[in-house]
């Protein structure tokens, strides 16, 4: 008789975003004259930058000649999309990472969430709180983390590290020492990030306990302070306890495309085992690689135009996440965020949970965003907005808000 996975059955509820776009749903089927403008789910709006559309058409053609045409991608990535990233996000900030340390997959969030697999179940996992639900529940369905426990909004077996407006959302060494620790900066839901001084200090820990950092620098790419560091690896001693992933989706507008990549140094050992060689070994047999077209077109973003019109892109949506800042505090709310990162973390008014000021916005204002309580018991009375949304929408969205 077949049997399911059990730990299935243990996941809190449905995942945050099906929550929040069900209940938009529902919402404009009993309102249908509403024009719900949604800033909560992190999906770009602008198109894809030129130089990268005319990569996709190149590579298309290419496709269409039996002398160009690929087939199976490289387990790893192609070595034209390696080499660029080696060179431009890593080696040309210090960063000694090799070409073959990278592996290309279709996203980060598949990654972050695979990631896992390489791992004993017996490892006790680290989470920051809030934190993006991914790193969470694809523990929970491999039976790493214990029970939820409804009382407390979170799982037994799991280290919960609080990012409080107190300790400006960066988390504090934890007293029982965890084997994984997931560390995500510029940080999703809050917007916060960590100077170099303190991401090394998380590095020295990681390696005077023997755990792995793992680091999610999806959103690197919008930071603009110089202190802030991009890469784990710019830290000492990282290659031998840091694994980083990155992500195209919110850089250059791939939330469609899908591309992203993962590096591991070969110096990270755990039990004397290459997390290089587990991690090749399990992408080679579960992965048959991002495709040729997708690939070409992340080539395209390091190119010299491409990277122009991407950062134009980028200050299209800091300057939405601007405006957001901004209206809101006009408006009263305490807020967080939206400088080094396209997410806006705002205290919730009058001591609402999160999901009562959510139906209130929503109802209200016809605004959607994300509770906070989504990410984590840390998250309750806090609410997270994003700047992905077009300037026109935006504009129109706070101004409702400050009307309320």
């Amino acid at each position: 008789m077949a049997k399911i996975n059990e730990n299935y059955l243990k996941l809190a509820g449905n995942y945050l975003f099906s929550t929040v776009g069900r209940k938009i749903r529902e919402y404009q089927e009993t309102h249908p004259q509403a024009e719900v403008i949604r800033l909560g789910i992190g999906d770009v709006t602008q198109p894809i930058a030129p130089s990268v559309i005319n990569s996709l058409h190149t590579a298309v053609d290419e496709m269409g000649k039996a002398e160009t045409f690929r087939g199976y991608a490289p387990d790893l990535g192609y070595d034209f999309l390696r080499e660029v990233i080696a060179r431009k996000d890593y080696q040309e900030r210090g960063c000694s990472i090799s070409p073959d340390e990278i592996f290309v997959s279709d996203g980060a969030k598949c990654d972050c969430g695979n990631i896992q697999e390489i791992f004993s179940t017996d490892n006790v996992i680290a989470v920051c709180d809030p934190v993006y639900p991914v790193y969470v529940d694809s523990n929970v369905m491999a039976g790493r983390t214990g029970v939820y426990d409804e009382s407390l909004q979170c799982y037994r077996n799991v280290i919960y590290m609080p990012c409080t407006a107190e300790n400006g959302f960066v988390p504090e060494f934890p007293e029982q020492t965890p084997d994984l620790i997931y560390l995500c900066y510029p940080n999703n839901p809050t917007g916060a990030v960590i100077r170099k001084d303190q991401l090394q200090s998380w590095v020295d820990y990681a390696l005077a306990h023997g755990s792995v950092i793992l680091y999610d620098a999806a959103y690197e790419a919008y930071i603009s302070e110089p202190d802030i560091p991009h890469s784990i690896f710019e830290c000492r001693g990282a290659r031998e306890c840091a694994i980083e992933f990155r992500s195209f989706s919110k850089t250059a507008g791939f939330t469609g495309l899908r591309l992203g990549f993962t590096v591991i140094p070969k110096d990270l050992k755990v039990m004397g085992t290459s997390l290089w060689s587990l991690w090749a070994r399990r992408h080679g047999t579960k992965y048959n690689g991002a495709p040729y077209i997708i690939q070409r077109a992340g080539e395209a973003v390091y190119s010299e135009e491409g990277r122009k019109q991407i950062l134009q892109q980028i200050a299209y949506y800091m300057g939405n996440a601007k405006y957001i800042y901004e209206g809101l505090k006009e408006a009263g709310y305490t807020v967080y965020g939206g400088v080094n990162a396209p997410y806006i973390w705002l205290h919730t008014p009058k001591d609402m949970t999160s999901w009562e000021f959510f139906d209130y916005l929503l109802s209200e204002a016809n605004v959607a965003g994300t509770p906070g309580s989504g990410f984590g018991p840390g998250g309750e009375h806090y609410f997270r907005l994003t700047a992905f949304g077009s300037r026109e929408n935006t504009i129109r969205a706070i101004k409702r808000i400050q009307k309320l």
